[in-house]
């Protein structure tokens, strides 16, 4: 049995990994995160409420056990939040990295790192693969690319898992993305603007989840590129979110990044070339569609 510590479990991608890996009796898992356990399931794992700002407080958590793989989810994601506090960005984003890279070291401990496309500044045509330099145009993808150099120049047994625009449902009500916010405002008969001069592969929460699963099995090495596997601009996305639940696309109205100051600090397209996810992990994306109907009965599972 592998011991598992999932960072962020209270986190939009932290609770699919935590529900995902505690259904198997092959892990052990622990889940942390600054506040109160927000999961409605309970069971199967052990959680613990863990600052990790508080270096400190992480070292003692840390030294009290060992684990044979970190997943370390937790992160701070807000484009807008990372220009405006730029020293909690570096603290969170970059020199928490460092510090459990330098644990997993001396443990011998597999760390999973999530990262973004964000790392990419959108100028070359889609897609991208894990050789492609990167050149980061906002302090997000700026700390996403020095944690990733600060493992790589690490002896860490690391796996990066970069990825674009994550979106799904878990049990928590106040986790948004694209496709609950454009359901909901739609469902409401609110009209919304979306931008149409951005081009993404979207990827499927439960999809990023199995795929860290997937590094854990492998032992994967290395950066991974882990997306959907279909391009489309952020409109585009909306207009099949409102086809596949029949609601008023006149609703919607298109506008520009730069409308929004949304074109610099954001990358005009991305997308991955998923080979080698795909020969390394067996990782392979759910369509966009189908995800959609799988998202539909998670609505009921979750009570939502």
């Amino acid at each position: 049995m592998k011991k598992i510590l999932v960072t962020g479990s209270n986190g939009f991608l932290g609770q699919k990994v935590v529900d995902l890996l505690a259904k198997n009796d092959q892990y052990d898992v622990v889940a942390i995160s600054k506040g109160p356990n927000r999961n409605p399931n309970q069971v199967d794992y052990a959680f613990f409420q863990v600052d990790l700002s508080d270096r400190e407080k992480l070292t003692d958590f840390l030294s009290a056990q060992t684990f044979d793989a970190i997943v370390h989810t937790a992160a701070m994601t807000s484009v807008e939040a990372c220009e405006a506090d730029q020293a909690a960005c570096q603290s969170l984003n970059v020199d928490l990295v460092a510090y459990l890279a330098s644990y997993c070291t001396a443990h011998q401990t597999q760390l999973i790192h999530l990262s973004t496309d964000f790392v990419f500044d959108g100028k070359k045509n889609a897609p991208y693969d894990e050789t492609d330099l990167p050149n980061p145009q906002s302090e997000y993808g700026k700390s996403k690319y020095a944690s990733e150099q600060v493992l790589v120049r690490s002896s860490c047994n690391y796996a990066i898992l970069r990825t674009i625009l994550v979106y799904g449902i878990n049990a928590d009500p106040n986790r948004s993305n694209l496709v609950l916010w454009a359901k909901s405002k739609l469902s409401q008969n609110e009209p919304i603007k979306v931008v149409n001069d951005q081009w993404r592969m979207p990827t499927f929460v439960d999809d990023l989840a199995y795929a860290c699963q997937l590094a854990i099995d492998r032992k994967a090495q290395g950066i991974f590129h882990i997306s959907g596997a279909e391009l489309m601009s952020i409109n585009e996305a909306v207009y099949k979110i409102a086809d596949y639940w029949q609601l008023d696309k006149g609703l919607i109205s298109e506008i520009s990044a730069a409308s929004i100051g949304q074109a610099e600090n954001r990358p005009r397209q991305t997308g991955f070339d998923l080979t080698r996810s795909n020969a390394e992990l067996g990782y392979v994306p759910t369509s966009f569609m189908d995800s959609l109907a799988i998202i539909d009965n998670q609505f009921k599972t979750f009570g939502r």
